[in-house]
């Protein structure tokens, strides 16, 4: 999902859309009023006990793709 998402903004961009950031939903698993907490969408893993954050490896694929300035 995010990976098509993120070439079409990068397509958006290429024909001259004035796109001036994007926010990738979710950062962070969070409260969903379908599911409670059962459904992890972030790309940061919460631990509801410790609340330790935990990157996922969506996370590290959109670090690369920021460094990079592109879609990896």
């Amino acid at each position: 999902y995010l990976r098509q998402y993120l070439k079409t903004v990068h397509r958006a961009v290429d024909e001259g859309y004035p796109i001036r950031g994007y926010f990738v939903w979710s950062l962070m698993d969070n409260f969903e009023w379908s599911w409670g907490y059962d459904r992890r969408f972030g790309i940061i893993y919460i631990d509801h006990r410790t609340q330790n954050r935990i990157p996922k490896a969506s996370y590290h694929w959109y670090a690369e793709c920021i460094r990079q300035n592109r879609v990896v």
